[in-house]
């Protein structure tokens, strides 16, 4: 099975239970076969629980969500070790971050402390549980739904946190057909639910398929130097990081992949960009406060650096 097949094949199931969202789906197959994590940001009730549940569940892995709220402690996310007196032991009970799929809803809304505990999930694909190291299933996607109109009750997500998700997707209100389309089906009760599609053996086969697509010295220089002009940018308080550069490259080679390439193009870098990098800039406060946004500011070094022929 080859990557636009199996692009195909995943939209095809999920609209069984979501009008549209392409884009999004694309982009959460992109992160999952690039072994990267997902900040899916947008407003309440715009499908974003929905559409990661689904996904999940056509790719046949295990499904998990997290509501986040202030008083959830890092023990509820990765589990605790109790006493069995039946057999006299130590046990541990593992918690909900032990699943494929994870959403983490509105994890803005947790404590520092109980963000952290997602950090070693994230970074090295496991926990540790009073002092025991217990690998996480693979493949491991996290997703984290944020709402970014809200600023009280939430707490700023760190910067190191937010280095280690490969990509921000940013789901708006649907448009005026698929809003339309959206009533009719559920007027009509026409919704299903999604079923499995792919099985894991398959998905772990398509990230080795992505593994092998290759990248040419030139498109690799042409990375570098959007990477490079975003931290000479004197409208940016810090630019992209060494890992940032890494995930463009990751998220780049799966979407060659799923449009049917074992080679990476420039218009795959230019692409994926935005998504892998705007939510890792800072801009200046000067900047920010005459409406400039580390998206337009992307767009212009993509604008200025010259494309590889």
């Amino acid at each position: 099975m080859n990557g636009k097949e199996f692009l195909e094949k995943l939209k095809a199931e999920i609209h069984n239970a979501v009008v549209g969202k392409d884009d999004v789906i694309e982009l959460l197959a992109v992160a999952l076969l690039a072994q990267g994590h997902v900040i899916l940001e947008g407003v309440p009730g715009v499908a974003k629980t929905t559409i990661a549940k689904s996904f999940a569940h056509a790719i046949g892995l295990e499904f998990s969500r997290i509501q986040l709220t202030p008083d959830l402690l890092p023990a509820d996310i990765v589990g605790t070790v109790y006493y069995d007196q039946r057999t006299s032991e130590f046990k541990i009970k593992k918690g909900p971050i032990f699943a494929n799929v994870v959403v983490a809803d509105e994890i803005n809304r947790a404590q520092p402390k109980t963000q952290s505990a997602l950090l070693e999930a994230m970074q090295e694909g496991q926990v540790t549980i009073e002092g025991r190291t217990l690998p996480l299933p693979k493949p491991f996607l996290l997703i984290a739904t944020k709402n970014p109109l809200e600023y009280e009750g939430v707490y700023t997500l760190p910067e190191a946190q937010v280095d280690r998700f490969m990509m921000r997707i940013e789901m708006g209100y649907p448009d005026k057909e698929e809003e339309l389309e959206m009533l009719l089906r559920k007027d009509k009760g026409e919704f299903r639910e999604v079923k499995q599609v792919f099985t894991p053996t398959q998905i772990l086969n398509l990230m080795a398929q992505v593994r092998r697509v290759t990248t040419s010295e030139e498109v690799l220089k042409y990375l570098y130097e959007i990477i490079t002009k975003t931290r000479k940018d004197n409208r940016l308080l810090v630019g992209a990081s060494p890992r940032a550069a890494e995930h463009l490259l990751y998220a780049s080679k799966a979407l060659a992949f799923l449009r049917g390439r074992d080679y990476v193009i420039p218009d795959d870098i230019k692409e994926m960009a935005p998504y892998v990098l705007a939510h890792r800039l800072i801009v200046r406060a000067d900047y920010e406060i005459e409406g400039v946004k580390s998206e337009d500011v992307i767009r212009e070094i993509l604008d200025e650096v010259e494309v590889p022929v």
